[in-house]
Order: structure tokens, then C-alpha cells, then sequence
């Protein structure tokens, strides 16, 4: 039996590193959760929001990455923006923000969500509003899509005031991904 050149046991040394490398970089090194937010419902925004401060109620850092119709609920009504026709149209037909969402089921010709609305506040459940301050004092961060915001005319102005809320592109949403150790999407 022939044994081993020094070289050899080198390289394969060598080897073994780089892939033990490629292993530990491929693994996320820290405990983050990735919510992608698309839907733009009530329920759906909730439930987001929910898992979200769940998470940090374990330490986990989370990133929001709110695209499409979700990103209606980051509008602010109080604050007007001087837009071009096409962007005014979008922004009528959009929610005004997230007191305007509507339901993914039980829509109940618009009454649905003040309904739902109603009956978790008798039950003691927090609404949406409340859980996006509460995220916002954990920690929780927030990207908006920037593509979505060009298309349908939302201006940065006419966002809410969160701490920390930014505009990112899909490449920072990719990266914010393969940092996570979880993905999900609403």
C-alpha cells in the first residue's frame, strides 16, 4: 500500500477547509426571520405582524419586506403628496393605509373589516395599528419595495412614520433571505 504524499494531504487539507468554509457561510450565523409581505388584507397583514413580534419575543431579528398590495398599509391618509394623473389613479384605488385594508375572505361588501375590527376589539385583540407601534418599539424592520412603490406611484413622503422603515430592492430582499434561517410569506 503506497501512502500519501505530503502535498497531497495538503491539498486535501486544503480542500476540506474550503468546503467546510462554503458549509458554515451557506448555514445563517444568527438567529433572523425574513416575512415577505404581498397580500395586502387585514387578516394577512395582521397575521404578519403577529409572527413578526412573536419572533422578537424570542430574540430573533426580523425584516419586513413589503411589496405590492401590502405596501397600502404603509401609506399614511394624513399626508398628501402632489402626484401625476396615473399615480393619483393608483393611489384612489389603493387602501389610504392599513385602517382601510380589506379582508381576504368574509368581505361582506366592505363591512367585513369593520366587523372584524369590532369584534377583536371586544375581545381584547390588538389591531393592526397597535401591532405596527409595538413592532416598531421591537425592533421589528421594515423594507419597502421599491420597484412596487415606482409602479403604482406610492411616494416615499406618504409613507408612515416608522423608525428605521427603508426602500429596497429585490437584491436586498434575496440577501435578507439567505441571511434567515426562516422565510415566509403573506
Amino acid at each position: 500500500m503506497m501512502s500519501a504524499q505530503p502535498e497531497d494531504l495538503e491539498q486535501k487539507v486544503k480542500d476540506l477547509s474550503e468546503r467546510v468554509a462554503a458549509l458554515e457561510r451557506a448555514v445563517p450565523s444568527e438567529d433572523r426571520l425574513t416575512l415577505g409581505l404581498i397580500s395586502g388584507d387585514l387578516d394577512m397583514t395582521m397575521a404578519a405582524f403577529i409572527v413578526a413580534l412573536g419572533a422578537r419575543a424570542y430574540d430573533v431579528e426580523v425584516d419586513m419586506f413589503v411589496t405590492f398590495w401590502a405596501l397600502a398599509a404603509l401609506r399614511d391618509p394624513h399626508k398628501k403628496v402632489s402626484k401625476g394623473a396615473l399615480d393619483t389613479l393608483f393611489g384612489m384605488m389603493l387602501p389610504s393605509g392599513s385602517t382601510h385594508l380589506p379582508l381576504s375572505h368574509l368581505q361582506m361588501l366592505g363591512i367585513g373589516p369593520r366587523f372584524i375590527r369590532k369584534v377583536m376589539n371586544d375581545r381584547g385583540v390588538k389591531s393592526l395599528e397597535q401591532l405596527m407601534r409595538e413592532a416598531a418599539e421591537q425592533g421589528v424592520k421594515i423594507h419597502a419595495c421599491a420597484m412596487t412603490m415606482d409602479v403604482m406611484g406610492i411616494k416615499e413622503a406618504e409613507l408612515i412614520d416608522y423608525p428605521g422603515l427603508d426602500i429596497v430592492g429585490v437584491g436586498q430582499f434575496v440577501s435578507m433571505m439567505s441571511e434567515s434561517r426562516h422565510c415566509w410569506f403573506f
